[in-house]
């Protein structure tokens, strides 16, 4: 995890713990991949923070208030957690790791993005998230090289000043390359991103017997690009994703052959 300087933070006395900072690996190494996960994109890459990206960079924070939940900020995350790919939109699926959420766990994703403006979300993408810190109340993920943004989200869940339980996703992040920018602000790849936490955090409050309004707030804090993250497009998750799906009749044919 990274603050918004970029600088590593760090305890030492929490590395490697089932709890605390996962352990700082040059590239991401993936143990195990979950049944129906792809792998194209995720192992032997490296973390990509929101320095490393080429876009606009964004704070976005979403928020719903789980008054009446009847459930601490603990038992909330609990929650959470266990049910973390279950909360997700259709188009957005997530397998989360066998052993649950840990520090340097990898979270794999299968999405699908439009193909352009108001179009249905058809085009597909695979990569994932690692695990950088966990502990009772949150945890923060971080994206590899490729991914469709640069940077990380915190998830969290903590009291309000009247003592009712707040559930929070807060993301830094940018754009990783000059296409992924271009469906952004053209193609409303960022609008279907943004639906994404809204439906999480809607969802959440529902499985506590809520409907919870959830609210959103948006601030760039940095409007530059970063021309020099240009060759960031030779990692693009999109495209291997892609050719991986248009191999498929060759990898079967192969699979055939070598019987």
């Amino acid at each position: 995890m990274s603050d918004q300087s970029g600088q590593d933070i760090r305890t030492e006395q929490h590395v490697g713990e089932p709890t605390g900072w996962a352990k700082p690996t040059p590239r991401i190494e993936v143990e195990q991949v979950p049944p129906g996960a792809t792998n194209i994109n995720i192992e032997g890459r490296k973390r990509s923070g929101a320095l490393h990206g080429f876009g606009r960079l964004w704070q976005k924070t979403y928020r719903v208030r789980l008054e009446g939940a009847g459930k601490s900020p603990v038992e909330i995350m609990q929650i959470w957690k266990e049910k973390f790919a279950d909360f997700q939109p259709p188009e957005n699926h997530f397998y989360p790791p066998m052993t649950g959420i840990k520090p340097n766990d990898v979270l794999f994703i299968s999405a699908k993005v439009p193909a352009f403006p108001g179009s249905p979300s058809i085009l597909p993408i695979s990569s994932g998230v690692t695990v950088l810190y966990v502990d009772d109340n949150q945890f923060t993920v971080m994206t590899p090289e490729g991914f469709p943004v640069s940077g990380w989200n915190t998830f969290s869940v903590q009291e309000d000043e009247d003592g009712a339980p707040v559930a929070q996703v807060q993301s830094l992040e940018r754009s990783s390359d000059p296409i992924y920018e271009v469906f952004d602000r053209y193609f409303g790849s960022a609008a279907q991103q943004e639906k994404i936490w809204k439906t999480v955090l809607s969802n959440l409050a529902a499985h506590l017997g809520l409907k919870g309004e959830v609210t959103f707030d948006k601030v760039c804090v940095d409007p530059k690009v970063q021309w020099g993250a240009v060759k960031n497009v030779t990692k693009n998750a999109g495209a291997y994703t892609v050719l991986y799906v248009l191999g498929t009749p060759v990898r079967w044919f192969k699979s055939k052959v070598s019987k």
